[in-house]
């Protein structure tokens, strides 16, 4: 019997995949932690012979499955120059290989990618006082740095790719369980439309990053001040400007012309965020104005959307 969902979650040390797998398996899924990615085949191949007892499965994949083969020194010597890298470098390679083979296999594998900012580690680390599996004796940072750069090629086939530096424990576990609870189409695009405000990071998720920091703030009009891009009154005075207007019209036409390349090229999930200085009230009202357009035009056509407004409470 065939697997319906299995999700592969990958992503750097740190960013919350123990939270993300213990989610998963509060919802039903079968979980297994840290499995190497060699075994994967026969372990989704041994589900499959469980008489439809196993029908979602979720695993964790990340550095720490390259730990178990003799990749890494036991010295702070390690360096990006030694051939220590380069076999983390094969390895990683061979985990792309492995996870597209099983998919022209028919396996519907979904990847799951945790990241955060470089701060939000770096102080994850300190305050646990773990040791990051990649810095080897020396700082935190260049070990958080050579992992985003080895796990690109694996962020880079996510489905989905979550940002984790402002959420909670609580909360990111209702953002994976979110995920897991919509159902998954393996030839449809998921379109994800993301406000935020500068004040508070630029999202790492984001694959198209477009700033509205040089349209006219409501902010600074007394009566919307403390109101949020959802109130009609702030959609009225961002929409009322001709730079506005003008501006979404060029948004839409640029992701116009991206999304049938992207879909072409096999692409799963795109994330366009917008941005202006605190995430209330201009990305909002251009990221909602945005997806009310792209719902009329592309229902049906491969692509679901979403909308998230990640600063909107955030005062």
């Amino acid at each position: 019997m065939k697997l319906r969902r299995i999700i592969l979650i990958s992503g750097l040390s740190g960013s919350g995949k123990t939270t993300a797998i213990k989610a998963l398996e509060d919802i039903g899924f079968y979980c297994v932690d840290n499995l190497p990615i060699l075994l994967l085949p026969k372990f989704l191949e041994l589900c499959e012979e469980s008489g439809g007892r196993i029908s979602r499965v979720a695993v964790v994949e990340d550095i720490r499955s390259a730990s178990s083969f003799p990749l890494f020194p036991s010295s702070s010597s390690f360096s990006k120059e030694s051939p220590q890298v380069g076999e983390l470098e094969n390895f990683f390679e061979d985990s792309r290989k492995i996870i597209q083979r099983l998919r022209e296999e028919g396996y519907p594998i979904e990847i799951l990618f945790l990241e955060a900012s470089d701060p939000i580690l770096t102080r994850r680390f300190s305050e646990t006082r773990r040791q990051h599996p990649l810095a080897f004796g020396g700082p935190i940072l260049e070990g958080i740095r050579l992992e985003r750069e080895k796990l690109q090629g694996i962020r880079d086939m996510a489905n989905e790719v979550i940002d984790t530096s402002s959420f909670n424990v609580h909360q990111l576990k209702e953002r994976i369980q979110s995920y897991a609870q919509r159902e998954w189409v393996s030839n449809q695009m998921i379109l994800t439309l993301l406000s935020f405000g500068y004040s508070y990071g630029i999202p790492f998720e984001a694959d198209l990053i477009l700033d509205a920091r040089c349209l006219p703030n409501p902010y600074f009009v007394e009566e919307l001040k403390r109101l949020k891009g959802s109130d009609p009154r702030v959609v009225q005075y961002v929409l009322q400007w001709e730079e506005s207007q003008e501006f979404i019209r060029r948004i839409y036409e640029l992701v116009r012309f991206l999304l049938p390349l992207y879909l072409k090229e096999g692409k799963t999930h795109l994330t366009i965020a917008i941005g202006c200085t605190g995430g209330r009230h201009r990305s909002m009202v251009i990221i909602q104005q945005l997806a009310e357009i792209l719902r009329k035009e592309w229902a049906g056509r491969g692509i679901s959307l979403l909308v998230r407004h990640r600063d909107a409470e955030k005062e």
